[in-house]
């Protein structure tokens, strides 16, 4: 999996750490990857071994930071006239990993499964929640064909 797909944007964070912790600033309005806007910003906490999968918009941009805990996200592309269509692309986001954010275009399942213990995402959105642009694919969808439960590659 080392495709990445058409759209998908992300940005590595700098952290700025002294004697009293750190300062990590995470998007500015004028990033390149977050040209779409402001629309809601959301707030998840999930427990160990929580997987949610999967979610699609076909107008929603969202942006993904884990600011504790740690989590895989797992990204589809369902998009038949993109160049990645099909392809399938892994984050490891987390305090244990590179901090980074992630562009998630409209059209592109995703989901997520926390790796750790209890995750925290911070995700912003480019439009405020709209049940009818709120796509939901099964986990075990044999198109995606991708499977949750695995665990990590033995080395």
């Amino acid at each position: 999996m080392s495709e990445h797909i058409h759209g998908v944007m992300t940005k590595k964070l700098t952290t700025h750490p002294d004697e009293r912790g750190f300062f990590r600033e995470i998007i500015r309005v004028t990033d390149d990857l977050f040209a779409e806007g402001f629309g809601q910003w959301s707030y998840s906490f999930m427990y160990h071994g929580v997987i949610k999968a999967w979610h699609i918009h076909q107008k929603q941009v969202d942006w993904w930071f884990v600011p504790a805990g740690s989590l895989k996200l797992v990204l589809h592309d369902m998009r038949p006239d993109s160049p990645t269509y099909h392809v399938t692309e892994e984050f490891l986001m987390g305090e244990t990993y590179d901090p980074i954010v992630v562009k998630i275009p409209p059209g592109v399942a995703h989901g997520c499964k926390v790796i750790g213990r209890e995750a925290m995402l911070f995700y912003i959105t480019s439009r405020t929640y709209d049940p009818a642009d709120e796509g939901r694919i099964p986990y075990d969808d044999p198109e995606i064909g991708y499977d949750w439960l695995r665990g990590p590659e033995i080395k």
